[in-house]
C-alpha cells in the first residue's frame, strides 16, 4: 500500500515535549518537508533557541546547534560565513527574536546575511510560564499584566515583518499562521521559499509564522486557533511583507 502522507524524513521519530495544541509541532513538520523536498538535508544546518523550541535539536534529522538566548542569527552567520555550501537556518520564538535577540535579528538583515530565519510569534513567553511578550496583544492578559497590556505602560507589540522588511538588506519577508488548514499549507510555501531564497545566495530570508499557546492563554487547543484568527491576525496581517534580490544590490 502507498502512503499518501508521511514523517519527513528530516525529523526523527521521537515523541514531542510541546503541549497540545501548540503550533511548534506543525512549524517543526513544516520546516522538516521543506528540506527534504529541495533536498538539502545533508547541507542543513539549524540554531536552536532559548525558549519552548530549546529542545528543537533533539527532533531535526540535520546538523543543529542550540544559541544562546536571542542569538540564534548571530550563530547562523557565523556557521553559515565559515561553510557558504551549508543551508542554515534560525528556529526562534517571540521571545528570543524580538527581545533579547532583537540586535541580532535586525543587524543580520541589515548586512543581509545569506541565513533563513524561522520565527514563531504566539504573543507570549511560553516556557517560563507565561508572561508579557514584545509581541503580547493591547489588552492581553499575562502573568507580568494581569489586567492586560496597555500601551502607557509597555508600549506596543513589535510588529516584526513590517519593521525588517523595511531593511535594505532583507531579501524574502513573510508572515504565515498554523491556526487553519489554508495558512498551513501557505506556511510551508513560505518556509520552503525562504529557504529557496538562501540557496540562490540572495540574502536574509525570515518567514514570521503566528502560532497557538492554549497553555498560557488559559485556553482549549480549538479555541486558541480561533483566538488568533479573531485576534492576532488583526495585529499581524499574514502575507508577504518584502520579496526581494539583495544580492543585486551588493
Amino acid at each position: 500500500m502507498q502512503l499518501l502522507n508521511k514523517k519527513p524524513e528530516s525529523l526523527l521519530d521521537i515523541k514531542m515535549h510541546y503541549c497540545p495544541g501548540c503550533g511548534h509541532g506543525i512549524i517543526h513538520r513544516l520546516v522538516a518537508e521543506a528540506i527534504d523536498e529541495l533536498g538539502i538535508r545533508d547541507r542543513a544546518v539549524g540554531v536552536a533557541p532559548v525558549g519552548c523550541a530549546v529542545f528543537a535539536d533533539l527532533y531535526f534529522n540535520c546538523d543543529m546547534i542550540q544559541g544562546a538566548h536571542g542569538r540564534g542569527p548571530a550563530e547562523a552567520t557565523g556557521i553559515k560565513r565559515t561553510n557558504r555550501d551549508a543551508i542554515v537556518f534560525s528556529y526562534q520564538g517571540d521571545g528570543d527574536l524580538a527581545s533579547i535577540g532583537m540586535a541580532e535579528i535586525v543587524h543580520s538583515a541589515i548586512r543581509s546575511e545569506n541565513i533563513t530565519v524561522i520565527f514563531v510569534n504566539n504573543a507570549i513567553y511560553g516556557m517560563t510560564g507565561g508572561q508579557m511578550s514584545p509581541t503580547t496583544l493591547i489588552g492581553q492578559k499575562a502573568t507580568t499584566c494581569v489586567e492586560g497590556r496597555t500601551a502607557k505602560q509597555a508600549g506596543y507589540p513589535i510588529k516584526i515583518c513590517e519593521m525588517i522588511s523595511t531593511i535594505d538588506g532583507a531579501t524574502f519577508v513573510e508572515r504565515a499562521g498554523v491556526h487553519t488548514v489554508p495558512a498551513i499549507m501557505k506556511a510551508k510555501a513560505a518556509i520552503k521559499k525562504a529557504f529557496q531564497t538562501q540557496m540562490e545566495g540572495k540574502g536574509f530570508s525570515m518567514v514570521e509564522v503566528l502560532s497557538m499557546c492554549p497553555t498560557n492563554w488559559n485556553m482549549t487547543p480549538s479555541a486558541s486557533t480561533k483566538w488568533v484568527r479573531e485576534n492576532m491576525e488583526k495585529v499581524f496581517p499574514m502575507g508577504n511583507f518584502k520579496n526581494a534580490c539583495a544580492a543585486d544590490r551588493q
